[in-house]
């Protein structure tokens, strides 16, 4: 299908502009910042990022077909030999967001935009997936989050799309702000505000500032979604009048409740909405993911979905990857939590590997969490409690800040390892038979525990 058509009036519109051969410019529907992928009559972003800069491919992105570049003005006098139309701007990022929401105020869509501490890919993909049965949707993809992903999905969309789902990511204070403005949703989400990105943020108030600013960019007559079961954002949007709430205690808009766990964790969730109710089994395990799921009902309640299309849609959902993503090898399961990590997650990823029952055997294995700032050493001491709670879960320990977790558990818990090299860990994985067991992976980005994945699948196999 067809994308947006963007004219030459919309090339003038962007900020700072300046455009030369403007009559040689035909009509494109194509925006790219990559040279290897520019197809014919492509515009072509420039952009200068932290290892490659743009200008140096405009030669190769002509010759791939591009119909226009777009430019730095600084860099204007290098490519006086460029015979097509040129748009010279003061930064190429910033001309690429508003090029992005030029685009995004012509079209017919809906944008929903959804960001939190955690839970913001889980819900994008669950509200993506019910969304479908009802409506042409298109959602950010992987983790194009930032202030070039965001743009980028919104160039993506077809000319059909009626719902666009935007994830937005930050981890420094004006990024929420600056992809909000230029989405311009219709309805936000914040799923919830947790110890995340502290080393920037430094305090849950101050990730809620900056999170916030996806509910102030709502526009006129759109409608914000409260978690009414976080105290943080409960408090702070009291005098919002477009909202609903969601929650599983008290009174919100939207009632969910956890019915019941199977033996390997998968809850099965019922969720009321006035005189409206649907029961369903979640195909993603705990209770974090019940949470994605009810945030993501109480949209489809507001855009109307009946619930056969909202039911038909939980059925076809299946774990992303990554995040508490079930493996089940011969008679033992690894629950594959490696994307990220924060107290939080953490505690989340415990709370599902106690719910399962069907395996006598437990292990959870952690590395080390990141961009928690000054609490950082704090934050891994606090998950002592709940780890010598569950007796019965095994521990193996990986990295500088995880040791200052194992020196606090290891007088009482006696299943617990701490490992300082990745060859230790692998040696322990690779010395046991893991029969009848469930082994939990989670770890920061920076940590890779993907790879132990891997050795843990070669050693059951």
């Amino acid at each position: 299908m067809a994308k947006i058509k963007i004219h030459i009036k919309d090339l003038f519109d962007i900020p700072t502009a300046v455009i030369y051969n403007p009559d040689s410019y035909a009509v494109s529907t194509d925006v790219c910042i990559d040279s290897r992928k520019v197809k014919k009559n492509s515009i072509f972003f420039a952009i200068k990022g932290e290892k490659l800069d743009g200008h140096k491919f405009i030669k190769q992105a002509i010759e791939n077909g591009a119909g226009a570049v777009i430019i730095n003005k600084n860099r204007l006098r290098y490519f006086d030999d460029v015979d097509l139309t040129i748009i010279a701007v003061k930064d190429t990022t910033k001309a690429y967001g508003d090029l992005a929401n030029i685009v995004r105020k012509k079209s017919k869509f809906k944008v929903i935009s959804i960001t939190g501490s955690n839970g913001k890919t889980g819900t994008k993909e669950i509200l993506a997936a019910i969304l479908s049965e009802k409506y042409k949707v298109v959602k950010t993809e992987s983790n194009n989050n930032n202030h070039i992903g965001v743009p980028l999905t919104i160039f993506s969309a077809a000319s059909n799309t009626e719902i666009l789902v935007l994830e937005h990511g930050t981890n420094h204070f004006g990024e929420i702000k600056y992809t909000a403005e230029i989405a311009e949703p219709d309805y936000a989400i914040i799923t919830n505000i947790g110890n995340s990105h502290l080393e920037f943020l430094e305090n849950t108030e101050k990730v809620y500032e900056e999170k916030s600013a996806l509910f102030e960019s709502v526009s006129l007559g759109g409608k914000v979604f409260v978690n009414n079961d976080d105290k943080i954002i409960k408090k702070n949007t009291k005098n919002f009048n477009n909202k609903i709430l969601y929650g599983f205690k008290n009174k919100p808009d939207v009632k969910g409740k956890i019915v019941s766990y199977d033996a390997l964790s998968y809850p099965e969730i019922s969720i009321q909405y006035k005189n409206r109710k649907i029961q369903a089994q979640v195909p993603l395990l705990g209770e974090v993911n019940a949470k994605n799921l009810l945030s993501a009902v109480s949209v489809a309640f507001e855009l109307k979905l009946n619930k056969r299309e909202i039911l038909t849609g939980i059925k076809k959902l299946s774990a992303f990857n990554g995040r508490l993503k079930p493996v089940f090898v011969n008679d033992s399961m690894i629950i594959d939590d490696t994307y990220n990590s924060n107290p939080e997650s953490v505690t989340a990823a415990i709370s599902v590997l106690k719910r399962v029952k069907k395996y006598k055997r437990k292990i959870l294995i952690l590395g080390d969490m990141f961009e928690l700032g000054k609490s950082s050493v704090e934050l891994h001491k606090m998950l002592s409690e709940m780890i010598i709670k569950n007796k019965n879960i095994e521990v193996f320990l990986i990295g500088k800040l995880m040791k200052k977790l194992f020196n606090e558990i290891k007088e009482v818990k006696t299943n617990a390892s701490c490992h300082s090299s990745r060859k230790s860990l692998a040696e322990k994985i690779k010395s046991d038979n893991f029969k009848n067991t469930v082994v939990l992976v989670k770890g920061s980005r920076g940590m890779e525990m993907e790879e132990f994945i891997t050795i843990i699948k070669e050693n059951m196999s």
